[in-house]
């Protein structure tokens, strides 16, 4: 995602100082300069930002300290420290959307594994840690008492099982000068077996008064935090039609990539323009689009060799978009395709074909 940031920022002209502890990253190559370093290494990212006119991230799991320093020393950082010191947190996530009257699912705090049995009336739960889950690790369902005993050991979330929610996505930005902006929602279909998103769907598939929620709900939730900066929020859509947050991402996110070519304004333009308090663009979509996630075949590790992509990009309205990793495992995102035609459904069934084509094998 930092590649791509820097790709649409390029075209205005800025210089972009990055910071990653891969030292073959693929933002690496493009960058005006590039620091190997631990993104928690307090000393490497303060200095780093010191060299900045305005610092900002593509992943939660930075110095939040050395981002106060810069900030307390006249260093633009969106989004905020204290924002993302509270995102990195699921349980004072939920907590914020508790005490600020915004819908989400029942939900438990506890301490360790032990705790668990004294929420027994909650099952079946999503297990979540509390710090350091990502891209589908430190989540684990408890369906019964008997799945207790392979928890987590730590610090978690119960969240109450939402059963036959259909999972949906809306991107949401705000300047320093508090103008909002939402994107249209995403529907999103997880692979099963990594917890990731195999492919998503815009315009989602719900109706206009779902539709006006889910961005309603973004917005509000965007202007109680006061961030800056682009804000991806997940949500459930009940059977009963309650449309309830799950989690939320304070930056570009895996259900905007479509957004390059399928909006007038990407999100990764959306989140330049925020946190340089420029005029947030359009974010109207231009067709209809569908996004599948390229991610390691089972069974292949080592150099990626990406299989079919020649095959796919045959066809009209076929977009590839290679992050340039050299090393590919199991499940670990290696690019995109976003897909456009003329309706959702086309899209999709696009899509699925393409997805069928290319595979990432070693």
């Amino acid at each position: 995602m930092g590649r791509m940031f820097i790709q649409n920022g390029l075209n205005y002209g800025i210089e972009f100082f990055v910071l990653d502890p891969d030292p073959n990253a693929p933002c690496s190559a493009i960058a005006n300069k590039f620091v190997c370093a631990d993104r928690n290494d307090e000393e490497a990212v303060y200095a780093l930002g010191k060299e900045c006119d305005v610092v900002t991230i593509e992943i939660e799991n930075v110095s939040i300290e050395a981002l106060k320093r810069l900030r307390d020393e006249g260093v633009t950082v969106y989004p905020q420290p204290e924002i993302l010191e509270m995102i990195r947190d699921k349980g004072v996530q939920k907590q914020f959307y508790l005490d600020n009257g915004l819908p989400t699912a029942d939900f438990a705090l506890v301490e360790s594994k032990s705790e668990i049995e004294a929420h027994k009336d909650l099952l079946p739960v999503m297990q979540k840690m509390r710090v350091g889950g990502y891209d589908g690790k430190g989540v684990t369902p408890i369906k019964d008492v008997g799945d207790i005993a392979t928890a987590f050991d730590a610090p978690s979330v119960l969240e109450s099982w939402v059963p036959n929610a259909l999972e949906i996505a809306v991107l949401v930005s705000r300047n320093p000068d508090g103008d909002v902006k939402s994107f249209p929602v995403v529907e999103l279909v997880f692979n099963p077996e990594a917890n990731l998103v195999d492919y998503l769907v815009s315009p989602a598939r719900v109706s206009i008064e779902i539709e006006a929620k889910a961005r309603e709900i973004s917005e509000s939730l965007i202007r109680k935090m006061e961030m800056v900066g682009l804000l991806a929020v997940e949500m459930f859509v009940t059977e009963a039609g309650e449309v309830l947050i799950n989690e939320m991402a304070p930056r570009p996110h895996n259900s905007g990539h479509h957004t390059i070519e399928a909006c007038f304004t990407s999100q990764y333009d959306q989140h330049l323009r925020s946190i340089m308090n420029w005029p947030l663009g359009s974010t109207v979509l231009r067709c209809a689009a569908a996004m599948i996630n390229l991610l390691g075949e089972k069974g292949y590790e080592g150099k990626a060799i990406y299989q079919g992509l020649e095959n796919a990009i045959g066809e009209t309205g076929v977009f590839p978009h290679i992050y340039g990793k050299e090393m590919t495992k199991p499940y670990r995102k290696m690019g995109h395709v976003t897909v456009l035609d003329n309706t959702t459904d086309d899209a999709l069934i696009k899509a699925q074909r393409t997805q069928e084509l290319i595979k990432v094998i070693a």
